[in-house]
């Protein structure tokens, strides 16, 4: 564990994965002190921690825009992962993806860790961020009208989400990001 800053939530802590960690999750290995969920990692994080490897070994770490894993702070359990795909492009712009353990659907852990997300990139300037969705993941689907993120496209395999904000910090055409303060 590194002196990365966690972004918090009322139940989970979002921290940002180190390339040593991203290798664990890679590999699938855990370190001794590390206290993963079963089914914890997914392959959706295999792949965001193969993907931030490469990331890191062309252009650098990308954090605070890269992968970070969700933990309860109850039991400290890391229940899943949550990711910008990289740093704001030259239009402010940010494409997020997210994924939990079965045993952690259903009790809201992704809205908030995605809420959490999006509370961090609007607070860092960022006025567009962009999420997708195939269209038989209707659970993916209520999670991102749930923070706010608006349905803009689609195509024959994927429902494409995003949420504008404008130069004063509102939303533009969408509700304001609920718990968002």
């Amino acid at each position: 564990m590194d002196d990365r800053e966690a972004l918090v939530t009322a139940r989970l802590l979002l921290r940002p994965l180190s390339p040593p960690e991203a290798e664990r999750v890679a590999a699938g290995e855990p370190a001794a002190g590390d206290r993963w969920a079963a089914g914890y990692p997914t392959e959706g994080d295999l792949t965001g921690a193969r993907r931030y490897l490469t990331t890191c070994s062309i252009t650098g770490d990308p954090q605070p825009f890269g992968p970070y894993e969700i933990r309860r702070r109850a039991d400290g359990h890391t229940i899943g992962g949550v990711a910008f795909h990289g740093p704001p492009d030259d239009e402010l712009s940010v494409t997020i993806g997210y994924g939990l353990v079965p045993s952690a659907y259903g009790r809201g852990f992704a809205s908030e860790s995605l809420r959490g997300l999006l509370r961090f990139a609007r607070e860092r300037g960022v006025l567009r961020v962009r999420g997708d969705t195939d269209h038989g993941n209707t659970a993916s689907q209520r999670v991102m009208t749930a923070v706010g993120m608006r349905l803009t496209a689609e195509d024959e395999r994927l429902k494409y989400y995003s949420v504008v904000w404008d130069d004063v910090g509102t939303p533009d055409g969408a509700l304001p990001i609920p718990g968002a303060g």
